[in-house]
């Protein structure tokens, strides 16, 4: 179930190859987290349905993932993961992800800034037009923020 402010989550178990040797899902696991919830979350967008090759031609690098670990996920925790997006520069998307547990306590929280690229050149390149157009009403069609 998403958490407030979020309109879309997604659900898996912590499977044994994920934990460390303190039993505890190892730190690099969380952003694996956050990259299989933000394929959930473009699937559940219905962009690529939306704007086919406009969308699909684009390519975003991640430029900075802030990872805050607040609590363990264990073996066999439910990884509930809500995700939103928090803003739209010119050429790069930020998106906030909060990881809770089966109890719905909050165990992580990360901000990713991805980047809109030029594959030839690595430059960045502004997004415009449909794919802004659609990310902007995905901002807008977020429930209400709590602070």
């Amino acid at each position: 179930m998403p958490r407030p402010g979020f309109a879309f989550s997604t659900a898996f178990k912590v499977r044994y190859a994920e934990i460390d040797g303190q039993r505890v899902v190892f730190n690099s696991r969380y952003l694996e987290y956050a990259d299989v919830a933000v394929t959930e979350f473009w699937d559940w967008t219905g962009i690529a349905k939306a704007l086919g090759d406009t969308w699909r031609d684009m390519e975003f690098h991640v430029r900075r993932a802030n990872v805050d670990y607040l609590k363990p996920l264990m073996l066999g925790d439910t990884v509930d993961t809500s995700v939103r997006i928090e803003r739209i520069g010119s050429s790069s998307v930020t998106k906030r992800f909060e990881i809770a547990n089966q109890h719905g306590e909050l165990c992580n929280v990360i901000e990713l800034v991805s980047v809109n690229v030029h594959l030839p050149t690595g430059r960045p390149v502004p997004i415009e037009g449909d794919v802004r157009s659609f990310l902007e009403a995905l901002v807008v069609a977020q429930p209400d923020r709590v602070a």
